[in-house]
């Protein structure tokens, strides 16, 4: 009964329009009532603890990051070495691309603030090009799942706080899935190139290519001391967000000489505006959290899975199914608050490694984000390509079916995924 309170209460409130940390407050309360009465001290504590933590930390950091390496010129030099590098070949844009968004992911984090940054750049540089501005914006979209796949991840932030997995672990096992997904797309894009004839371009020398790379440098050794320092143990993922930051600031002021302090005000308002969002989700997922441990409905949904715990492979088939369709209707951080607890149980139960699971289970969330209605990637990338939803929605399916390839596979081999996770940790 108390899981029908609580489901009741946050979809009720989700229905009506109210905004998804109320409605998990609201969930919280209500469950709340329904067992012991309001208290307001178990509220208050759970929502401060919510946000109380030392890896939660790191989020506002590598927002800020982002936000510095767009106004820095960072962005900009990834993107031209990309095109040095494989804008000659037959559709050479959609690889640059796919490579630069790989590139960027690995410093951004955030599949939104990535598909903003890059669809301005890309999109426009493809439809200037003769490519068909539909497939072009598709492309773009898709492959902007990376950024929270690749490290350093925000949604793995919130899923290891949650879970009480190693982020580091996380970081490291997201790294080879993030190649997966960009070899996949790179295979569709192959046969969309050829049967559309997509022209080609000058094949750029060698001495070009070198200064495109000198000129790149700063901007490539980002993510290259984000993996060697926490690979190394050198510091943990929140203090990666502080290194970024700092690094940033000094690659955009005093190398590429883009970024104005004047700058710096806008940056940090809107770095804190985005992370306030998910810092006051985090505090309110904590009271929905706490009330439905205490509430037992973890043991609930895990006795629910029990004839699914003898088959691994098969639980996180059917859980993969459960949060591409919670995803689909959710945004990812609420998707994992929500879940996270929830599932859990039935994962440890099956003997299923919990890093391993994180990861599917953010590659399944993220995949949310280009499914509707709500689509948030989906939406950005129409802003940024200039087209209407049931135009790009018609265009994303070939690299959705790819990236669902994909995940079939990591569930049916999880080797694929554990293997290099473990060598990346030193495990």
């Amino acid at each position: 009964m108390t899981l029908v309170v609580f489901l009741a209460a946050l979809v009720g409130g989700i229905l009506i329009g109210v905004p998804i940390c109320f409605s998990l407050m609201f969930s919280g309360v209500c469950m709340m009532l329904f067992l012991n009465g309001f208290n307001t001290q178990i509220l208050s504590q759970n929502l401060f603890s919510g946000a109380d933590s030392f890896s939660m930390m790191a989020v506002p950091f590598f927002v800020l990051t982002g936000e510095l390496m767009n106004r820095g010129g960072i962005t900009k030099r990834i993107v031209n070495f990309a095109n040095a590098l494989v804008g000659h070949v037959r559709g050479g844009l959609g690889y640059v691309s796919i490579l630069a968004i790989l590139l960027f992911a690995s410093i951004m984090g955030s599949a939104v603030a990535s598909t903003a940054a890059l669809g301005v750049i890309l999109i426009p540089m493809m439809v200037r090009a003769g490519y068909n501005r539909d497939r072009s914006t598709a492309l773009v979209a898709a492959g902007n799942i990376l950024s929270p796949i690749m490290p350093p991840s925000v949604p793995m932030i919130i899923f290891g706080v949650q879970a009480g997995v190693s982020v580091t672990k996380l970081f490291m096992g997201g790294i080879a899935p993030a190649v997966y997904l960009s070899a996949a797309l790179c295979v569709v894009w192959f046969f969309i190139a050829k049967k559309d004839n997509l022209p080609t371009a000058p094949r750029q020398s060698m001495r070009e290519i070198v200064k495109s790379l000198l000129d790149g440098i700063w901007a490539l050794l980002l993510p290259v001391i984000i993996l060697v320092g926490l690979r190394s143990g050198m510091f943990t993922a929140t203090e990666a967000g502080v290194i970024c930051v700092a690094y940033a600031l000094i690659v955009g002021i005093f190398i590429y000489r883009e970024f104005k302090v004047s700058m710096l005000m806008d940056c940090l308002v809107s770095a804190a505006k985005s992370s306030a969002v998910i810092m006051f989700l985090a505090a309110a997922a904590m009271v929905s959290s706490w009330m439905m441990t205490v509430a037992n409905i973890p043991a609930t949904v895990t006795a629910l899975l029990t004839p699914f715990l003898s088959n691994p492979i098969l639980l996180m088939f059917v859980i993969c199914l459960l949060v591409l369709l919670v995803g689909t209707s959710m945004d990812v951080t609420p998707t994992i608050m929500i879940l996270t607890p929830v599932l859990l149980p039935a994962i440890k139960a099956a003997g299923i490694d919990p890093a391993y699971f994180g990861v599917v289970f953010i590659i399944v969330t993220v995949m949310g984000l280009l499914t509707p209605p709500v689509g948030t990637v989906l939406n950005v990338a129409c802003g940024a390509g200039r087209i209407n939803m049931q135009r790009i929605v018609k265009a994303i399916w070939p690299f959705l079916i790819a990236e669902a390839v994909v995940l079939f596979l990591m569930v049916l081999f999880p080797q694929i995924v554990t293997v290099p996770m473990n060598f990346f940790t030193g495990g």
